[in-house]
């Protein structure tokens, strides 16, 4: 099920990153005292009272001629395009200005929920200095302080007031959700038709031309899936074409409702950087990944080429070694049935509950073999370990001293539970939890 989006917008340097780190408690986005230093949209996931959305940091919008501006400016434009509830902030130290006035209007035409929000209101004393937002006509404005976070709460409450409704998932449960991936030319449209045999998704030789994300039904073998296409997503930083429309917070839309995530690369052009940040959307959702190596008719081969490709993958993409790759070409058919079958294995792994008996075994060996490291005369006693959820398979281990378990030892074990489970094709995430009275017997 895919989020709702927000889209915080404004002009530069009224606070929206400080905000915006402040909703996802992270800190993603640059935060610098310079106007524009905000180049590109930034994603995110809030949560508050239960409702999880998407929300977007764009960059200022400035209605004046400056390329940078003007760069950002479409940027917003296109979050305020794609948003469910869009986030004006205004700076209250700047007061209302023109720039603010000519924003208003913009979004005022969008006739989307629009939350006006005023920055900079640092203590009680400068709430006065809200009032005059007033004549934006977009209601109340709601004093936030980014420095010091008083506000946000409220700000947040008035975003999740706005939010649609929840859509429930339109497909049953036994249907695979295939989401393809990639940077713009990488021949996922070709794929798909592939895959289905007939020319169902239009394919260009220009870079961008699926513009939104399509889902494409079929049935292979008493299997039904559905395929979601999605427009391919370039390198940040650079400024988007009015016709790619979107496509990273789209294809994260994608990514979100998939339940096996297929990253396409460029066989023929090899693995760059922005093919890294792309698989990284899949695993921090969560999802069961395949790599797909496509147009493999049009590299030059030897006995060793595919071998020495897939460890240059390992090798680029140590965060998902548990990914398997296939090797294929969309355009000659060859090598395509292959992909299926390691599409189903990976979504039967992201399913898979393995019985906690079975479970705690494999841990205690593992720690009879390779006992928790020490630290300063104390080491890390587990007691038991459970499953707790699917969809990525999800273990917590309950301990004497969370604070002990180093992230080397979590790998250990993580490593130890694939050898005797399998798992291909699906993240696992493992927690530690400190052992309590009430949980002992569970």
């Amino acid at each position: 099920m895919a989020r709702a989006v927000v889209a915080i917008v404004g002009r530069p340097n009224v606070g929206k990153s400080t905000i915006f780190n402040r909703i996802i408690g992270d800190r993603l986005s640059i935060v610098e005292d310079k106007p524009g230093v905000t180049r590109d949209r930034i994603y995110g996931v809030g949560d508050w009272n239960g409702r999880s959305f998407s929300i977007i940091d764009t960059g200022g919008i400035e209605l004046n001629d400056e390329q940078i501006l003007k760069s950002i400016k479409l940027q917003a434009e296109l979050a305020i395009e794609e948003a469910d509830v869009i986030v004006l902030m205004c700076d209250a130290k700047a007061g209302l200005t023109q720039s603010d006035s000519e924003v208003a209007e913009m979004l005022y035409r969008s006739k989307k929920p629009i939350v006006l929000a005023v920055n900079k209101v640092d203590n009680m004393s400068r709430m006065d200095d809200t009032y005059e937002f007033y004549n934006l006509g977009l209601g109340d404005p709601i004093g936030v302080s980014g420095a010091h976070g008083s506000g946000v709460g409220d700000l947040l409450d008035a975003i999740v007031e706005n939010l649609p409704e929840a859509e429930e998932e339109e497909y049953d449960e036994d249907v695979i959700r295939v989401a393809l991936i990639g940077r713009p030319n990488v021949g996922k449209s070709s794929l798909v038709n592939a895959l289905l045999g007939e020319q169902r998704v239009i394919v260009s030789d220009v870079a961008g031309t699926t513009r939104d994300a399509i889902d494409t039904e079929f049935e292979r073998d008493g299997q039904r899936y559905v395929l979601i296409d999605t427009a391919g997503m370039r390198k940040r930083g650079k400024v988007y074409e009015n016709l790619e429309k979107y496509s990273v917070m789209r294809a994260m839309r994608a990514i979100e409702r998939a339940d096996v995530v297929a990253v396409v690369i460029n066989g023929e052009e090899g693995i760059i950087e922005q093919d890294k940040h792309i698989a990284g959307y899949a695993l921090e959702a969560g999802k069961a990944s395949v790599f797909v190596v496509n147009k493999w008719d049009v590299v030059q081969k030897d006995d060793k080429t595919m071998q020495h490709f897939e460890k240059s993958i390992r090798d680029h993409f140590l965060f998902m070694t548990y990914a398997p790759v296939v090797f294929l070409s969309a355009l000659t058919g060859q090598r395509v049935q292959k992909l299926l079958p390691v599409v189903n294995q990976a979504a039967e792994q992201h399913s898979r509950r393995i019985p906690t008996g079975l479970l705690n075994d494999v841990i205690s060996d593992a720690v009879a073999i390779n006992p928790p490291p020490t630290d300063k005369g104390r080491r890390m006693r587990i007691n038991y370990a459970t499953q707790v959820a699917v969809k990525p398979p999800t273990i917590v281990v309950f301990v004497n001293a969370p604070e002990l378990m180093h992230f080397s030892y979590e790998r250990y074990l993580e490593n130890k539970i694939r050898a005797a489970f399998d798992f291909e094709g699906t993240p696992i995430r493992i927690f530690t939890r400190r052992k309590s009275d009430d949980n002992k017997n569970a």
